[in-house]
């Protein structure tokens, strides 16, 4: 903004000059503030802030291990618990209901809940004097278990309803020629589970990438920068500190590996139904 300042005489009602005592004509300052629209080309270079940031190496750091530790925890239980609810259970109905309710909570809902269960003090766990939001280590292990808590469900769902369409005369005809579960489980249910394997890990991939609800309820980010994730850190800087072009290259570079996995997704989904 362009700001002058300029002498100009002061007029009464009618128009006419006001003059003082001496005769003179009375003046007042009149300042001119003129909008002016400048914008600079930076071409890359929020793009080469993202190579050099440290900020930037911590939020890659803490998404990837969120990633590579909840990802597959969540795969590995949810095929355990699809094992297990295959079978015959008392009250498995009302069993399978219950497990699929944290599903329904939005993930910003589930942080804060968790929030009051892991406050150290007064917190239901809180007799176990573990420092699950005040520690580097536990912070991170925290988002992490929440994450598992409320989308290990998803996949069990998704790989129980696959065990399901597994034809029973194929079972059959398995168990009479091994009596060994575990040759079951590898040479009939994991190959013929393999495609919603692929399928689900690259749904929660695209998915656990985009880690922000969590983090932002449960610990802001904190503490430090413990459980700051990409997207968080693009939220931080564009929305707090109205960085916005270093923020945008952030997104941008999210949506490049997010549409990537998106792709490989698809493209399994068409070799499978194909």
């Amino acid at each position: 903004m362009n700001v002058s300042r300029e002498k100009i005489p002061m007029l009464d009602a009618s128009g006419n000059p006001v003059l003082d005592a001496k005769g003179n004509p009375r003046t007042k300052i009149k300042i001119n503030r003129e909008k002016i629209s400048t914008w600079t080309n930076i071409g890359f270079t929020n793009f080469k802030r993202l190579v050099e940031d440290p900020q930037v190496h911590s939020a890659i750091k803490v998404t990837s291990i969120f990633v590579l530790v909840a990802v597959p925890s969540q795969l590995v239980l949810g095929i355990l618990l699809a094992l297990l609810f295959n079978q015959r259970l008392w009250a498995r109905s009302f069993l399978r209901a219950v497990m699929l309710l944290p599903i329904f909570a939005t993930p910003l809902a589930v942080g804060y809940l968790f929030f009051t269960i892991f406050y150290e003090e007064g917190g239901p766990l809180g007799f176990l004097g573990v420092p699950f939001l005040s520690h580097p280590d536990w912070a991170l292990f925290s988002v992490i278990l929440v994450d598992i808590w409320q989308w290990t469900p998803f996949c069990f769902l998704v790989f129980l309803a696959a065990l399901q369409g597994i034809p029973n005369e194929l079972m059959e005809a398995a168990k009479m020629e091994s009596k060994s579960k575990w040759g079951l489980f590898t040479n009939i249910i994991f190959p013929m589970l393999t495609p919603t394997i692929v399928i689900v890990l690259l749904l929660r991939l695209a998915e656990a990438i985009k880690l922000f609800d969590i983090p932002f309820a449960l610990t802001g980010g904190g503490p430090g920068v413990a459980t700051q994730s990409m997207s968080f850190l693009a939220f931080r800087t564009g929305l707090r500190y109205f960085d916005l072009g270093y923020a945008s290259a952030m997104s941008y570079c999210l949506l490049i590996i997010v549409m990537i996995i998106v792709t490989l997704f698809f493209r399994k989904l068409r070799q499978s139904y194909a």
